[in-house]
């Protein structure tokens, strides 16, 4: 496997914001700077290619009341809508009232986001978030 060329360069940086930094990236877990800037450039990238319609990957977590009239005939209709998006789909029983669908999605942003939107204003739908990712580029 071809590992890519690692390139050193400097940043300066006030006192207090790097010590803010540092605070922050160990608290995060990271062992060294490098690891942890790397990761912000990519979080930069994936929000920016999500701006712009690019590609993501992604979850649309959804909480609802399935006793709610047609809730259910509702969600599964628009999930089959949005088939060339959708990878896959959890469903879980989170008490009597109340169900998690988590749906796995790749695919433009914008559509992503369309998807995620019109999953939220389904009446009886609780709570929904959505979250991004790279699509591996």
């Amino acid at each position: 496997m071809n590992r890519p060329k690692l390139v050193r360069f400097g940043v300066s940086l006030e006192g207090d914001l790097l010590r803010r930094f540092d605070s922050y990236i160990g608290a995060e877990g990271y062992d060294n700077r490098s690891k942890a800037i790397a990761d912000l450039i990519r979080k930069e990238f994936v929000t920016d290619a999500f701006a712009k319609g690019g590609a993501v990957a992604g979850a649309v977590t959804i909480v609802y009341d399935h006793h709610k009239r047609e809730v259910v005939n509702k969600l599964l209709d628009m999930q089959h809508d949005h088939g060339n998006i959708i990878i896959s789909t959890q469903h879980v029983h989170l008490d009597h009232d109340n169900c998690l669908e988590i749906i796995a999605v790749k695919g433009p942003g914008a559509k992503v986001k369309a998807l995620a939107d019109s999953l939220k204003a389904v009446k009886g739908v609780k709570h929904s978030t959505l979250s991004v990712t790279s699509a591996g580029k």
